[in-house]
């Protein structure tokens, strides 16, 4: 109760930093691709005091929405969601079956949503789609496909994702186009197996953030973050605030701009 107390005492003096933040961050570089590790789902219902624990998925897709619309406004053109790995296939069968509806369900409501729509976001999903039950995949068919023809934003949501799987496939795909004849040994190069990824010729991310407080990138686009800022946010994901967001993307603005000087000072 006093948490919440406090929390209603204090939005005027969030909105005033959010805004103040905003200004600052507009004046800087805005990534042009952005990826989110959406951890702290199931911590938030345990925290909120649910015992089921697929509250905090429900209210965590509710939360995508309103991130996609933050990035739309900072002119974010691509944003990566890695939302479900193959490890998480592991999971209590109940908890998966739940999620594989979330998923659906939300699919299908991003097919027809108009903020959707209106600012053309073309909707990809990328990972090991074949280990998806098959309304899952009529719903991403609907998703992609009512947004084939959207070139302003790019939204990829990683289902059955993983890092490691993603770089075995890719080197898998060139192996047959090697064995056809269509590609020499000696060809193979970084860009060919980057082109081969399930990201296509996307270009890697500039800020990796992950939710949760947890520090590690969990085998998520790690051949894509090589060379990609890391920030780590000490909230659960359905707890998201524009002003976490901010915050990700001050600190890239910052640590670039201390990078570009160091290679100033020793060029």
């Amino acid at each position: 109760m006093l948490a919440a107390i406090t929390r209603f005492m204090l939005r005027p003096v969030y909105r005033v930093y959010e805004s103040y933040l905003e200004r600052e961050v507009k004046r800087g570089e805005i990534p042009s691709h952005l990826a989110v590790i959406l951890d702290g789902n199931r911590r938030f219902a345990r925290k909120m005091g649910f015992s089921e624990l697929t509250v905090g998925h429900q209210v965590g897709a509710e939360k995508v929405r309103e991130f996609l619309l933050w990035c739309l406004d900072l002119k974010i053109k691509n944003l990566t969601l890695f939302a479900f790995s193959t490890e998480n296939f592991y999971r209590p069968r109940v908890e998966v079956e739940k999620l594989m509806e979330l998923f659906e369900k939300k699919l299908y409501e991003f097919a027809e949503d108009e903020l959707v729509h209106r600012n053309r976001v073309k909707i990809k999903v990328i990972g090991r789609l074949n280990m998806l039950p098959k309304k899952v995949l009529k719903a991403i068919e609907k998703a992609e496909e009512a947004t084939k023809n959207y070139d302003s934003y790019l939204l990829n949501v990683a289902l059955a994702y993983g890092g490691r799987a993603e770089i075995v496939d890719a080197i898998k795909e060139i192996m047959r186009k090697v064995k056809a004849g269509k590609v020499k040994p000696e060809d193979i190069t970084e860009s060919m197996i980057t082109q081969h990824l399930y990201t296509g010729g996307l270009e890697p991310p500039q800020i990796v953030i992950r939710t949760s407080g947890e520090k590690r990138l969990s085998n998520f686009l790690i051949w894509q973050s090589c060379d990609s800022y890391l920030c780590f946010i000490d909230v659960y994901w359905p707890e998201i605030r524009r002003i976490d967001l901010l915050r990700g993307i001050r600190t890239y603005q910052r640590r670039k701009r201390i990078l570009q000087k160091k290679q100033g000072m020793e060029a």
